[in-house]
């Protein structure tokens, strides 16, 4: 069972597994003046209620959380229930939900050991597991990949992403250096539902609002990827090895998360990063000196999804071999 926000991305997903969803109210808390954040603040109570409801007919044995504005209701009613909860924190600093969660959890894993000093209190239920990360996206075909999207596999290739909803200044920047850039490189842009440019159409450059199973074949023929700062999307290219130029999300829309990130990975993997006010001849030189700065080989990844399983398996009262 997934619980979810009432309008929730993830609904479609959890179908396409065949996994039951639930919505529930839930309140996002901005990090600038908006009357929203009165409104929303209504909604949490709301939402513990109708989470109180959906884990009682559905009686978990655990209920796992990665935080978010929608955490905050499942985990309170678990623990109104009395239903264990494992908490998981992918970025490192932890986000709001956890930090309010975590006296309500059973366990607490992290993907980073710096993350260990913000749950201080808890310590003895702190894990580090790593960041899960889907094991197929390894799997893919290079040359699928090229058949898919009808580009040249004689030059190199470059994945541009910002996310389901897309970013805005990443989407800008590309598209401003285009001529520059497909001089050199060719372009797969994932540009986020509802942005593709349809009057857009150059040699060597192709986009599309998101890539499902095809992702894996098109990281396969990409030697670089330009992203945002997600501590997912960063994990899901450190584990594959690929070169990287991250331009995390800032300013009000941000609690600085990304930034965090970034450096950190950056720091390990030898990746560029931009940040602030980037010009397009900035981004360009960002994307050409991070294409031609090679990974550090002796930054090893370690995919978290198997240490998350068992901490999970083994909070909800099961064996594991």
């Amino acid at each position: 069972m997934y619980v979810g926000s009432k309008d929730g991305v993830e609904k479609s997903m959890c179908e396409k597994f065949g996994v039951p969803y639930e919505g529930v109210s839930c309140g996002k808390l901005r990090r600038y003046f908006s009357l929203q954040n009165f409104l929303d603040f209504f909604k949490v109570p709301i939402g513990i209620l109708q989470a109180y409801d959906v884990l009682r007919r559905f009686k978990p044995d655990v209920v796992f959380s990665k935080g978010g504005f929608v955490g905050i209701p499942a985990v309170m009613a678990a623990r109104v229930l009395g239903i264990p909860v494992v908490l998981h924190e992918s970025d490192v600093v932890p986000g709001l939900t956890n930090k309010l969660s975590a006296r309500f959890a059973s366990k607490i894993c992290i993907s980073f050991e710096k993350t260990k000093k913000f749950f201080d209190k808890y310590r003895d239920r702190v894990d580090l597991t790593g960041n899960p990360v889907r094991k197929w996206i390894a799997d893919g075909n290079a040359d699928a990949g090229y058949k898919f999207s009808g580009l040249d596999k004689h030059r190199p290739v470059i994945l541009v992403m910002g996310g389901s909803q897309g970013a805005r200044q990443i989407n800008k920047l590309v598209r401003a250096g285009l001529g520059e850039l497909l001089k050199k490189f060719q372009i797969v842009h994932l540009c986020g539902k509802g942005n593709i440019d349809i009057g857009l159409h150059k040699t060597g450059y192709v986009q599309y609002e998101f890539l499902d199973e095809q992702l894996a074949d098109v990281y396969a023929m990409c030697k670089m990827v330009v992203s945002r700062g997600g501590a997912n999307s960063l994990a899901e290219i450190a584990y594959l090895g690929r070169r990287a130029l991250i331009i995390p999300l800032g300013g009000e829309a941000s609690r600085g998360d990304q930034i965090d990130n970034a450096r950190e990975f950056a720091q390990e993997f030898a990746w560029g990063v931009l940040s602030g006010d980037i010009s397009v001849t900035d981004f360009i030189k960002g994307v050409e000196l991070a294409y031609n700065n090679e990974i550090n080989e002796d930054a090893k990844f370690i995919n978290g999804s198997e240490a998350v399983a068992k901490v999970v398996l083994e909070t909800g009262g099961f064996s594991v071999v």
